[in-house]
């Protein structure tokens, strides 16, 4: 069996590439901003940058788990979603609400990619 960690801390890595599959870390907005919209596109480009240095991208999504602070936020949330994924390539998908670690996120994504 393969497995690389990468940017481990003492608490979790980014990522964990094991047996081809990359498991990442929950990635939340690094972005002042305070609308979905917003925050949404800036935990994209995380994503793409994190799977990038994984040899992968977000062609290979394979699962995918979104918590959203407030379900108020899903539609315009899906139309940054819808306008990033590549055409035919949606991974499996869960969306959920939960109480986020800081309360100016108003979103956490958890990705499964293959390398």
């Amino acid at each position: 069996m393969s497995l690389q960690r990468v940017d481990t801390t003492s608490r979790y890595s980014e990522a964990v590439i094991v047996n081809g599959l990359i498991f990442c870390a929950g990635m939340v907005p690094d972005t002042q901003a305070s609308d979905i919209k917003t925050q949404t596109e800036n935990v994209l480009r995380q994503v793409e940058a994190l799977l990038e240095r994984c040899f992968s991208d977000k062609n290979k999504l394979v699962d995918v788990t979104i918590f959203l602070a407030d379900l108020a936020d899903y539609a315009a949330m899906n139309q940054v979603w819808d306008a990033w994924l590549p055409a035919g390539k949606a991974p499996a998908r869960t969306t959920v609400a939960a109480k986020l670690a800081d309360p100016h996120w108003k979103i956490e994504i958890k990705i499964v990619a293959a390398q």
